[in-house]
């Protein structure tokens, strides 16, 4: 899943960006709205994490102009502002939680899955399953069949979009705009080299192949 963190707190920042990448996230940082803005319009993000006190373009102008452009995803709002009234103007700017400063990094996270959870509308979204392959969102296991299978994080973020896409075939582009952030180079071959480390965990030693090449198009995983 590729999120935005729109925050000019560099400490903050770093701190944010360093636990979401453990957590097998890609992250886009930028330190002012303006750059913030100019990301959510023209980029596709799965969620938006947004500081209201910013340089050049305030958060909330942000999400305002956001919602205005009908960009629907997700966004947490993080603020130094406690009061009740800040927090209810937040929300109905557009924002779809608040997060006051200071926070703990588990607390954010366990918001971020909870906003991915109501925005995707699926009702058991801990686990996905396909055939006898088994990915736990929250614990971050893998198995196939009774074989464990141990991933490297973007290994398991990749995994996690190829099977939230079942069935339906997701191009090169497609990956790299959900698995890595902007400052990817998309002419190595980096994400042809993961499909492989990947297949090789998944399907290796099993008759059933899940993940699949289709020429010229892209990958898909499916049961068939």
């Amino acid at each position: 899943m590729r999120l935005l963190l729109i925050e000019d707190d560099q400490k903050i920042a770093l701190f944010v960006k360093t636990g979401l990448k453990e957590a097998g996230f890609a992250v886009d940082h930028v330190a002012d709205g303006e750059d913030g803005l100019h990301l959510a319009l023209t980029e596709p993000y799965d969620i938006a994490i947004v500081d209201l006190m910013l340089p050049k373009v305030d958060g909330l102008s942000i999400i305002k102009e956001m919602r205005e452009q009908q960009i629907h995803i997700p966004v947490l709002i993080l603020s130094a502002k406690r009061s009740v009234d800040e927090r209810v103007e937040g929300l109905q700017t557009g924002g779809d939680d608040y997060l006051v400063k200071p926070f703990a990094f588990s607390e954010l996270l366990a918001r971020i899955q909870a906003l991915m959870r109501r925005s995707s509308r699926v009702a058991a979204p801990a686990e996905l399953k396909i055939a006898d392959l088994t990915l736990n969102i929250q614990t971050r296991k893998v198995s196939r069949a009774t074989r464990e299978i141990d991933l490297q994080p973007l290994e398991f973020s990749l995994l996690e979009y190829l099977m939230r896409n079942n069935g339906r075939v997701v191009s090169k582009t497609m990956i790299m705009e959900h698995v890595w952030d902007y400052n990817f180079n998309p002419q190595t071959n980096v994400v042809e080299a993961r499909i492989c480390y990947l297949r090789d965990k998944v399907d290796k030693g099993f008759d059933r192949k899940l993940i699949h090449t289709v020429r010229g198009v892209g990958y898909v995983l499916k049961e068939n």
